[in-house]
This record gives C-alpha cells, sequence and structure tokens, in this order.
C-alpha cells in the first residue's frame, strides 16, 4: 500500500489520481489523522502498514508562517518528524516533499542537490528542519524539493493570475526573482522512478528551464488568451512579512546522475496544463 499525507492538497491530490489505478492507495489529510500528534500518527501507520509513504501535507503558507513561527514547526518539522518514526517502525519507504526555498537564492545558477542549504524564511527552515528529522530517524528515505507548483487542484500562481488578468486588464509582476515553473504530473512521475527504487537521497523534481514571476505571467496571460497588460517591476514594490530567494532554480542533477531521467521544459507542460484546464478557470 501507498499511503499519501496531504492527500487533499495540490500535489497530494494528483498522486491520489495518477495512481489510484495503478497502486493499492490511501490518502489521508488532517480529518483522519493528527501528523503533529505522535501516538496518533504511529498508531495509525502501524496499523494499516504502508510500504510506500509520500508526505505532502504542509503548512505551505510563506507568510502566514512568517507570523505563526509555532504552527510552521509544528506542522512542518515536528509533523513529518512523527511520520519518519512511523515509517521507520513499520518499514516503509518515506518520500518527503520539500521545497526550493531551503536556500537563500544569493547563488547565480541553479541549485543541486549538494549545495548547502541557508533558509531566509521561517518556511524554509520549518522545512529544513524536516529534512533533517527525515535523515535522523528514517534509513529509507527520498526528500524531493520541488517549486512554483501549479496543478489542477488548490490555489496556485496560474489561477491567481488568470483571475487577476481577467478582472483588471493590467497587473504588475515581480521580475527579479527566478525559478522552475512546474506541473504537478510532472512531479508525480519523476517520483514513481525513485519510489520504485532503492536510490535513497535527496532530488531536485522540478521542470526544466528558467523564469521570472514576469515572464510566467506573461505565458499564462498569451496562452489563456486573455487580454491584459503585464509590467515587469520590482519585489520592494510588494512588501510581504516572508523574504523570498532571487534565485531558486534547482538543477536536477541527481535525477541525472542516477536514473538517467531529464524532467520536460517547463513550457511544453505549461502547455498542457493550459489544455486540461480551458474553460474551467
Amino acid at each position: 500500500m501507498i499511503l499519501i499525507t496531504g492527500s487533499k492538497g495540490q500535489l497530494g491530490s494528483e498522486f491520489i489520481k495518477q495512481f489510484e489505478n495503478k497502486y493499492n492507495v490511501k490518502g489521508i489529510d488532517i480529518e483522519q489523522v493528527d501528523i503533529t500528534d505522535l501516538d496518533s500518527t504511529v498508531n495509525y501507520i502501524s496499523a494499516i502498514k504502508p510500504s510506500i509513504i509520500i508526505h505532502c501535507a504542509a503548512y505551505t503558507n510563506v507568510d502566514g508562517c512568517e507570523r505563526d513561527k509555532d504552527i510552521a514547526f509544528k506542522v512542518n518539522a515536528i509533523g513529518i518528524r512523527n511520520v519518519a518514526m512511523a515509517a521507520e517502525k513499520v518499514g516503509a519507504k518515506l518520500v518527503y516533499i520539500s521545497t526550493d526555498y531551503v536556500f537563500d537564492g544569493e547563488k547565480e545558477k541553479p541549485y543541486n542537490e549538494f549545495d548547502r542549504p541557508n533558509p531566509i524564511s521561517i518556511y524554509g527552515l520549518s522545512k529544513l528542519a524536516g529534512e533533517e528529522f527525515v535523515k535522523t530517524f528514517c534509513s529509507r528515505y527520498f526528500i524531493v524539493r520541488i517549486a512554483w507548483l501549479y496543478g489542477e487542484n488548490g490555489n496556485n500562481f496560474v489561477k491567481t493570475i488568470v483571475k487577476l488578468a481577467k478582472e483588471k486588464g493590467e497587473i504588475d509582476v515581480v521580475n527579479d526573482q527566478r525559478g522552475n515553473p512546474t506541473f504537478t504530473k510532472d512531479v508525480v512521475q519523476a517520483v514513481e522512478v525513485m519510489m520504485n527504487s532503492e536510490k535513497y537521497g535527496i532530488y531536485h523534481v522540478t521542470n526544466e528551464g528558467i523564469a521570472s514571476w514576469y515572464d510566467f505571467a506573461c505565458k499564462i496571460v498569451d496562452t489563456f488568451g486573455i487580454n491584459c497588460k503585464v509590467n515587469p517591476t520590482t519585489s520592494d514594490k510588494f512588501i510581504r512579512p516572508a523574504k523570498r530567494p532571487k534565485n531558486s532554480a534547482l538543477d536536477k542533477m541527481m535525477l541525472r546522475l542516477e536514473f538517467g531521467y531529464k524532467m520536460r521544459r517547463w513550457e511544453e507542460a505549461f502547455e498542457e496544463f493550459a489544455m486540461l484546464m480551458k474553460g474551467r478557470i
């Protein structure tokens, strides 16, 4: 059995969608198990004995983490510690979904798996703490760092831009943060390859190619055929509680070295997503 935590979220629901007809899959969310409670988590996982746990559950509100540090660390660090301990107890492989925000964004080139993390936000710090707990308490793990995610379910940058573009006709989007726009479908497919192996470790899983948020917004508006002017601006025009990395592009070195696996270009992935979502957002 494959257990997926955070199964109602953007990525968790994509795992359910792609895996439910191929594997014995069980999805859980906060209604079934409170992952921040050690006994409940261990008892639940011990009872169902999954062979693989894919941990998508997280507190992903970046600015919210800055405002409430305790909740951030309780969910993103203590929560995965509990899951990691339970996974080890039943001998399950553990896939922990982490983030590009473990890096400070000061490097010019994309970050690979051997670069030293240095988070600049509470969200990044809490997710890095989660990575450390995984390495401490679980012997069969895949730490999967993702970034700039969009998919069918949940809120994301694409849906926000489509809504604002239709409402306003002119929008300002920052042009000084770079990363890899990434389709949930492609993350699931890469994780499937690694989870069926024993090549444990840290992996970066994002679509290929680098864009700024402005570049991505222009692509969204153009692809969805929205009559809207997109203006480039800088991050200092948007005062937010949490700092964002200037460069959070990730190099998929471990995927290449271990599997010879290549992620497709973000533009190609987005075209497929847009076809899927036209008329729906």
